[in-house]
């Protein structure tokens, strides 16, 4: 689930994915939960949102910090790597099996390439050269790009004026963000770019893992724990292909992305189900627009990176933007 990042559990199905995809920032990897919700844990929900909100905004702030040390791809293999082993930890405690079937797991090495794989490398490379605070706004792009393209591959995702209204608003957000007025002077467009297609390709994994995931046997945790040793192998393969091994292993570096995977892919998102089960899925997906807040306060308070007016502004009508495309019209259904 993203970084790359929340998506909204609406599917009947342990695979069901997002209506109207979500960002996971980063974190945000895979298949949605919909399992009912078990006995509640006993600390309260809402230090459990604000939890996920700082460990997935401060997500970007470790893809920094990795980068110093480390190649991207590096950083992205550590990332699922890390997570993988959390989740398949989860999964001998519980004794639940991994998902079976070569359909199923052909479809997750599709949906790891796209959720995971290729965003997180991507984002890894777009913070060699732009703000972690940067690109987490730019996460915050994902919910738009989704609705513009659930219009053209989601029949059952009707447009709206106030939803239509949102996309406009939410890329002047963008421009806003990048200083259009002035050129874009001082953002460097490749590493900009590189973050804004990581935030494409996470509508287009949730469009992919609806259309062909949906209804398959197994748990949430399972399912992602799979995609994430797929994804593992992935970035394993072209990290031997086209970067040498690290000679040395940073201390702050290393806890960064061990941090990024264990904690941002792991541990969130089993959080996330929870919270899922507890409050619904709607409340849940709200700590989508923390996101960009906290790795834009992480970058500026730890990192010492700077913060003109346009960036909280910008990041501002972003997210206004993408709570719009979220709308919709018709009866309010329960969680």
């Amino acid at each position: 689930m993203s970084a790359s990042a929340p998506a909204r559990p609406t599917l009947p199905t342990s695979a069901a994915a997002a209506p109207t995809p979500r960002p996971a920032a980063t974190s945000p990897t895979t298949l949605a939960p919909t399992a009912p919700a078990a006995a509640r844990p006993g600390l309260d929900w809402r230090i459990r949102f604000a939890i996920l909100s700082v460990v997935w905004g401060f997500s970007f702030l470790f893809i920094k910090v990795g980068t110093e040390a480390y190649a991207p791809f590096h950083v992205s293999m550590g990332r699922v790597f890390f997570g993988a082993l959390a989740l398949v930890t989860v999964l001998l405690v519980r004794r639940e099996p991994l998902p079976r079937g070569l359909r199923t797991w052909g479809h997750l090495s599709v949906a790891a390439l796209l959720l995971n794989s290729v965003p997180f490398s991507l984002f890894a490379y777009a913070e060699l050269s732009i703000p972690s605070s940067l690109a987490g706004i730019c996460n915050a792009t994902s919910p738009l790009w989704g609705m513009a393209l659930s219009l053209v591959a989601l029949s059952e995702d009707r447009p709206t004026r106030r939803r239509f209204a949102g996309l406009g608003l939410g890329f002047l957000g963008v421009l806003t963000v990048l200083g259009a007025w002035q050129g874009f002077a001082g953002v460097d467009a490749k590493g900009t770019a590189f973050a804004l297609l990581a935030s494409l390709c996470y509508p287009i994994g949730w469009i992919y893992v609806r259309r062909t995931l949906a209804g398959t046997p197994g748990s949430p945790v399972a399912l992602t724990g799979a995609q994430l040793i797929v994804a593992t192998l992935q970035l394993a393969a072209v990290s031997a292909a086209f970067t040498s091994a690290p000679t040395s292993f940073p201390l702050w570096p290393t806890l960064s992305v061990v941090a990024l995977g264990a904690l941002g892919t792991g541990m969130a998102l089993q959080m996330q189900y929870g919270l899922v089960g507890e409050i619904g899925p709607t409340t849940a997906q709200m700590v989508t627009y923390f996101i960009p807040v906290i790795a834009t306060a992480a970058g500026v308070l730890v990192l010492g990176e700077q913060l003109h007016w346009n960036t909280p502004v910008g990041a501002a009508i972003v997210l206004a933007g993408a709570a719009l495309t979220q709308t919709r019209s018709g009866p309010r259904q329960k969680d």
